[in-house]
């Protein structure tokens, strides 16, 4: 511990990632990675841009990039935030939504852990509200009258790591009862199955959605998010960002992004072959004795009846098969398992009869 370090780093406790091991002929089913490509124009896109106007800034507004993102959700291109990765974007969000006299921002127990990361960082005081015993986010929780309104409200839907999601009628009795509040919706994996909140834009301006390229566009090496929100919200997460990086998106990110988006081909082949063959995995870990949460993303959320999570996360990492094992209140006998292609799939699947029966 240096004794150069500003004085609250040292009571930081940064957000741990999966593992990303090098394991000869490995299995990587714990970072949630689309195991397709992207777009094959995206590819294009970039290496295109891999020329001298690298010497030059990148378009400051990105304007093109959010006008197509704004095309596809009939919205405006003020309506559109970009960051590096959404993560970044929900840095900015904590920033500069959730800072507002000490009220206390609410979110799930059971949830995508950054958002308690951010909590510490931004010293946001927050609320957990417990998910219902079958990890289902329970709307009345979010809709009660309360004494002092909430600083914002924010959940990832579908939820991680659970799958589980919320109609677009929850969300926006959530939004309704909060009109003083920002709501947030992070939907990582919403194009794995469940809808996406930014049909309800028009209605509640108080609503914010943020999506990622890193899921069902096959873009986690190129870290780019996007928020989609009311203008005037838009113009909070400028303000701060433009406060901390101007430019947070360089030339080749933007185009191979812009690119992305427009393929509309290619991302409904490759999201539905996702989701068909997690209907068929879901199938056969039950037939191994595994409870599998419903899961409306590109990952499954199971316990096994019988034997431990962790013994089973260390027998299949033994075999060069990674899985996520949280060992945290509630979820520490569940694994969240990404869906793979149909052959990957049949590898864990074979492996893991082996490991259950050793």
């Amino acid at each position: 511990m240096s004794t150069l370090w500003s004085d609250h780093v040292a009571g930081l406790i940064p957000y741990v990632p999966g593992e990303q091991a090098r394991i000869p002929d490995l299995l990587k089913l714990n970072t949630n990675e689309n195991p397709y490509g992207p777009s094959p124009k995206a590819i294009e896109a970039m290496q295109a841009a891999l020329g001298d106007d690298l010497r030059l800034y990148p378009d400051y507004q990105a304007l093109g990039l959010r006008q197509a993102i704004a095309r596809r959700y009939r919205l405006q291109a003020d309506q559109v935030f970009l960051g590096n990765g959404s993560d970044e974007i929900l840095a900015h969000v904590f920033n500069a939504l959730f800072l507002r006299g000490g009220r206390l921002l609410w979110l799930p127990d059971v949830t995508y852990s950054f958002y308690r990361t951010y909590c510490r960082f931004y010293d946001v005081p927050h609320r957990l509200i417990p998910l219902a015993d079958d990890f289902s986010l329970r709307v009345s929780d979010y809709t009660q009258a309360v004494e002092q309104e909430p600083a914002g409200i924010i959940f990832a839907n579908p939820n991680a790591p659970t799958g589980r999601a919320l109609g677009l009628d929850a969300i926006a009795a959530i939004a309704k009862a909060h009109p003083d509040s920002a709501v947030v919706v992070d939907e990582a994996y919403v194009d794995f199955g469940a809808e996406s909140a930014a049909a309800l834009l028009r209605e509640f301006p108080n609503l914010l959605v943020v999506h990622t390229l890193s899921k069902s566009r096959s873009l986690a090496g190129l870290r780019v998010g996007y928020a989609l929100a009311s203008s005037d919200l838009v113009a909070g997460l400028l303000r701060v960002k433009d406060s901390f990086n101007s430019y947070p998106l360089d030339r080749v990110a933007l185009a191979g992004a812009q690119a992305s988006i427009e393929d509309e081909a290619w991302f409904e082949r490759t999201r539905h072959a996702v989701i068909d063959a997690r209907e068929q995995l879901a199938q056969d870990l039950q037939a191994l004795g595994f409870d599998v949460l419903p899961s409306q993303t590109n990952f499954l959320f199971a316990r096994h009846r019988r034997q431990d999570a962790g013994e089973i996360a260390q027998g299949l990492r033994h075999q060069g098969i990674l899985v996520r094992h949280f060992q945290a209140p509630r979820i520490e006998q569940y694994l969240r398992i990404t869906v793979g292609t149909p052959e990957q799939c049949v590898r864990l699947c074979d492996t893991l009869k082996a490991v259950l029966s050793a």
